[in-house]
């Protein structure tokens, strides 16, 4: 995985993000990756390739959100870890199938999820395009 085309795969994904492609009501400019991490990592997968694993986020409130992120030849890629607070804390991280073949298959599995994914995805095609 080469540092460049990571970052540009960042930029692009970054510029793509808005209230309609995220899971969160309260998305706001101000936070663009919130609600952003399962669309997100199924574009990294895209992109990328490696494994999509889940972890369990506990808010400094006590709150927890399920968050997605990527596995990427041994290294952890989380292009939307900056949505959450400073001292959240994550649950050990591992793959979330509930009898789907992939994290990823089971993340698509909802309409929605996969509709924010879809225009995700095509952003992030036509950015690469440019």
């Amino acid at each position: 995985m080469g540092t460049g085309s990571l970052e540009a795969l960042h930029r692009a994904i970054r510029s793509a993000w808005s209230a309609d492609t995220s899971a969160a009501q309260d998305w706001t400019e101000s936070n663009p990756a919130k609600g952003q991490c399962a669309v997100t990592a199924c574009v990294v997968h895209d992109h990328l390739g490696g494994d999509i694993l889940n972890s369990v986020a506990t808010l400094p409130g006590g709150e927890t959100i399920s968050h997605y992120f990527n596995l990427v030849d041994g290294e952890t890629v989380d292009l939307t870890a900056e949505q959450f607070p400073e001292h959240t804390h994550f649950s050990k991280p591992a793959p979330k199938t509930k009898g789907f073949a992939s994290t990823r298959d089971y993340c698509l599995s909802y309409e929605h999820t996969r509709q924010r994914y879809e225009l995700l995805r095509t952003r992030v095609a036509e950015h690469f395009k440019v």
